[in-house]
């Protein structure tokens, strides 16, 4: 894997966020050696008895054993405390039977030592795909991660996550709900490989809400199709993608139990803060990218050809590398809402870069000028506008300028 030495010239200025304690969760992280020596590899996650937990996953045929292990257990609704265990540096992902043994391995021991259900362990694993994974480097840490739990430690989860990341991700948001202050926090991990069907990359976030699982779970799937499955920064869909949401009830409101309550609709705005937070931080951290770029489409049939329109749009080598290059080749533009099989007329298009009117009626606008946008192209944070002109279907997404860099980065990603 092609050492990272830098930090993403889009990374947030302030840094990684400072995040609020969510009572019912402790974190512990550190190395086992998974694939390299002097990298923090593995997090656990511990949760209190009683708390709900919704997920989303990729839909990739080829998932990984850690996800389908996911998908079984997510419904089960058990008592007792849960855990989260996470490591990076190998995916486990097309290992064949050896892969579903490692995950059978690796959570029946952490069970075994925080005394839970193994139905209650989820974990996820992160890096090179097809490589047998070494489960017992990570067992042989267990006992030590479970000592070391400690409610501050959430970003030195964060770190353990990372693998072509160039810097840590997190987000967080507090509402308040029956009187009482609700917090969410959450972190995820994501620079490359990234075109999230159903989930994105890794993705753990927490709450002390009291919401039943099915409601969360509701409120997840809808909050992800919006956040998370609207960025790109290859169009590769990976094997591992997992997005847990944890909510553990201690924040001394009332439970939600119905999808209908009033308090849904604010808790929905405040996760999907997070989820947006979060997914706009992976398109920053794009393997080799240096410009962030917003994809809005409107003026489309419906949301659904919409969204097509602007991935066909953010996941252009043609687009991308314009924006690299900061060349204003908007006739790219034209050719990716062309090939996204979404109906589209010619002389009803309308194209802007950033306020900058572009392109309408069918050809260029009179006043449009090359240098204008040259000039915008050379901003750190692109916007490019598509409206349709057809019905009031729209969708917003995010993606990433592709450089050489990103070639640097995965030609000798397993070296």
């Amino acid at each position: 894997m092609a050492k990272i030495d830098h930090v993403s010239p889009l990374a947030p200025k302030e840094g990684f966020p400072e995040l609020p304690v969510i009572e019912g969760v402790r974190f512990a992280a550190l190395e086992a050696g998974v694939r390299y020596a002097g990298r923090t590899d593995v997090m656990l996650a511990e949760l209190c008895e009683g708390s709900a937990i919704a997920g989303v996953f990729t839909r990739s045929t080829t998932r990984s054993a850690a996800v389908i292990d996911c998908q079984d257990k997510i419904g089960l609704d058990l008592p007792g405390k849960a855990a989260i265990l996470v490591n990076s540096g190998n995916s486990n992902a097309f290992t064949g039977k050896s892969g579903f043994d490692s995950v059978a391995k690796i959570t029946a021991a952490v069970a075994k030592e925080m005394g839970i259900e193994q139905n209650r362990v989820f974990t996820s694993s992160t890096g090179v795909i097809g490589e047998p994974i070494k489960w017992e480097r990570i067992t042989a840490k267990i006992g030590e991660l479970n000592a070391a739990l400690d409610v501050n430690a959430m970003e030195m989860a964060a770190r353990a996550i990372m693998t072509t990341d160039t810097f840590p991700k997190g987000a967080t948001q507090a509402l308040t709900l029956d009187g009482v202050e609700v917090k969410i926090a959450g972190f995820a991990k994501g620079s490359g490989m990234i075109a999230p069907d159903m989930a994105t990359m890794l993705c753990y976030i927490f709450t002390d809400a009291a919401i039943t699982r099915d409601v969360l779970q509701q409120c997840l799937w809808l909050e992800n199709a919006k956040t998370f499955n609207c960025v790109t920064v290859d169009g590769d869909t990976s094997t591992s993608d997992t997005v847990l949401v944890a909510a553990t009830g201690k924040s001394g409101m009332e439970t939600i139990t119905d999808f209908a309550d009033p308090r849904v609709r604010p808790f929905r705005e405040a996760l999907h803060a997070v989820m947006k937070d979060l997914a706009i931080q992976i398109a920053r951290d794009g393997e080799g990218a240096t410009k962030l770029i917003e994809v809005q489409v409107t003026g489309a049939n419906a949301s659904g050809p919409a969204h097509r329109v602007a991935m066909a749009i953010a996941n252009s080598p043609l687009v991308k590398t314009a924006v690299a290059g900061e060349d204003p080749n908007w006739g790219r533009i034209v050719m990716a809402v062309g090939k996204s099989g979404e109906r589209a007329e010619r002389d009803r298009l309308t194209i802007w870069f950033g306020d900058i009117l572009v392109a309408e009626n069918g050809w260029v606008a009179p006043s449009y000028s090359e240098e204008a946008g040259a000039a915008y192209m050379k901003n750190d944070e692109i916007v490019i506008r598509v409206d349709l002109g057809l019905d009031n279907g729209s969708a917003t997404v995010w993606t990433c300028d592709l450089t050489h860099g990103y070639i640097t980065i995965n030609a000798d990603y397993r070296s």
